[in-house]
This record gives structure tokens, sequence and C-alpha cells, in this order.
């Protein structure tokens, strides 16, 4: 979510930076310097070290003991105390590491091996696909609307923000599945209304859908990337959370479409993608809710997540012992005896 934030500031930022340079090859020189700076950043790893969690789950051990240490003693610690905590974890780090372990490193291909979480993944990555790819239609129904040339760069970036802060009120509030839930179907509502009623409309109403289908369609995409980064294990997550974005990018493709072949070209894409809305309404149901579990460290953790029912009501069988414990340790007594 934070880095969703910062992509919104930078969205906002740049029109400004482009009436300062009033040069586009100054403002791309620009971007590919900051592009620069960050994959020095990268490469550093005292800057930016790798993940111990990762570390550990893929039986690297040595390394990260090293970055641990280095955190220990970055924050004034001393990794050799002989507190309970520090020694807890000096024990836990010499019994993985005893027989000198070999790494083992899981290919994103494993996935196929997995019994349920190939289905997350895919279903997330479907639905991060459908909420970068339909955009491109409400963008076009909102053009029309909205006659000022800088007003829908400056809306579809304000919406992406309050998409952003809506899922950090209500996604750990309400649970994932539910908001994702929630967002798909507003997203295809909002995009079948649109097809439906696009010469009957009022100009208003036009207008509202496309601002509800934009809202609606930003924070499913950002969902999916973060219900990603929870249902994949740790030994695979990077990659499976690549794979979900990258299906995000792909349906960002579509949105140059409507333009090159016309008007009826973009209404079948709005079908195809309104159409394929409501497919994904009904794969989110088979999602599992992660919210209060633990990250899954290795694939058969993540095959663990199964589907919980959507809404938790009231138990129809009573389950209340029939004798209280008081009463059945007098069982078979007379009350005289008792």
């Amino acid at each position: 979510m934070g880095a969703g934030l910062f992509s919104v500031a930078g969205t906002l930022l740049l029109p400004g930076l482009a009436a300062l340079v009033q040069d586009w090859r100054l403002l791309q020189g620009l971007g590919a310097l900051m592009s620069g700076l960050l994959l020095l950043f990268w490469g550093f790893p005292a800057l930016f070290p790798e993940s111990p969690c990762w570390l550990l789950a893929t039986r690297q051990v040595a390394r990260a003991r090293k970055i641990l240490w280095h955190f220990a003693e970055a924050s004034g610690v001393d990794p050799e105390d002989s507190s309970l905590e520090e020694s807890s974890l000096v024990t836990e780090l010499a019994m993985l590491s005893a027989g000198s372990p070999q790494p083992q490193y899981q290919s994103p291909l494993g996935l196929l091996r997995t019994q349920v979480t190939w289905r997350n993944g895919l279903i997330l990555g479907f639905s991060s696909l459908v909420g970068e790819g339909i955009r491109a239609s409400f963008r076009r129904s909102l053009a029309p609307q909205v006659p000022t040339f800088y007003l829908p760069y400056f809306v579809e970036a304000g919406l992406e923000a309050a998409a952003l802060v809506f899922l950090l009120l209500t996604a750990d509030r309400c649970g994932r599945r539910p908001v994702l839930l929630l967002g798909t179907m507003a997203t295809g509502l909002a995009s079948l209304l649109l097809l439906a009623g696009a010469q009957y409309l009022p100009g208003w109403t036009m207008l509202s859908l496309s601002v509800l289908g934009l809202l609606a369609s930003r924070a499913v995409s950002a969902l999916s990337s973060l219900f990603a980064a929870e249902v994949f294990p740790t030994v695979i997550r990077g990659a499976g959370l690549g794979l979900v974005l990258g299906a995000g990018f792909l349906g960002q493709a579509a949105d140059p479409l409507d333009a090159l072949h016309g008007r009826h070209g973009f209404f079948l894409q709005h079908i195809v993608f309104a159409s394929l809305a409501v497919l994904a309404l009904l794969c989110v149901l088979l999602l599992p809710e992660s919210r209060g579990r633990g990250l899954p460290q290795s694939l058969q953790d993540a095959d663990r997540l199964c589907r919980s029912p959507l809404l938790r009501g009231c138990p129809r069988q009573d389950h209340l012992p029939l004798l209280s414990p008081s009463d059945s340790c007098w069982a078979g007594h007379t009350p005289e005896q008792r």
C-alpha cells in the first residue's frame, strides 16, 4: 500500500515536473537517472539486504545469520547477549545450521505440483488482469464527460489514492476476500450498466459509473497484489507476486487497443472485459481468507490455506456437553453419596 501511495504522488508530480522542464528529452533523462539510482541502491546489500525469512526458508542459514547479526548491531543490541530472546535465536540458528544444509531453491514451476496454491495464484492473476484491463473502458467513458484535457488525468490519480485509502481502512478490518469480492462486484456492475445504457443514461450517471468503475478496478488490482503476497509461500513469494503483477501489466496493454480499432473495437473490448469481470467475481469465491493467518513458508504450508465460509452464521448444532464438569464427576452416584 505504501508503494501505491508513492506511485500516486509521482503521478501527481509528473505534470508539474513536465511543465517545469518543458523538454521531453530532458524529462526522459531525469527518469532514467532516477531508475539508475534505484538500481545502485538495490545493488548494495548493506543498503537493501536480502530477506532473512526467505534465506531461512531456503536453508541459507549462514547468510541469514549474517544479516540478522547486522540488524542487531545496527540496533545497538549484542547478538551474543545471554538474554532469553537472543539465546533462543542463537540456539535456533545453530540447530538449523547443523549438518551444513544445502540451499533449496524453488522454481515457479513448482506451483504446478501444488493442489491449491496454483489455483489461488491463477485467480489473483486473473483478477489483476481484469482490474487493470477494464480501466481503459471506464477511462474512455469518462473522457466525454470531462472536457478539460488534464482533468481526467488528475481524477484518475485521485481515485487511485482514494482506492488505496479505502483498502487501508477495510482490508484489515473486513478481510481480504470480502473486500476483493466487493470491488469485483462493483467493477462488473459499473461495466455492465455502462455497456447497456451508453445511449440512454444521462451524463451525470455516466460520469458516476465511470468514477465508480475506476475506483473499484484500481482497488481490485491493488488488493490482488497484496493478497498474492500473503497467499504465496516465502520460498517463491517474489516470483508469484511478479506473475500477478505481470498479469496486471498485460491487462494495461488493452489501453491503446480502442484507439487502434475505433469505436467498434472499443465496444467489443468493453464486452470482453465486462464478461471477464463477472467471471472473476465467481472465481474470487474460491479464494481463502488470509487475514489473521501466518505467512506460509513452504509450498505445503500454502496448500493448507483452504477456502473458508464467506458468511459465518450461528452453528446449527449444539456442541455443549450434556453434563457439566461438576455433574460428570458425580455421574452414577446417588444424592446421598454426593
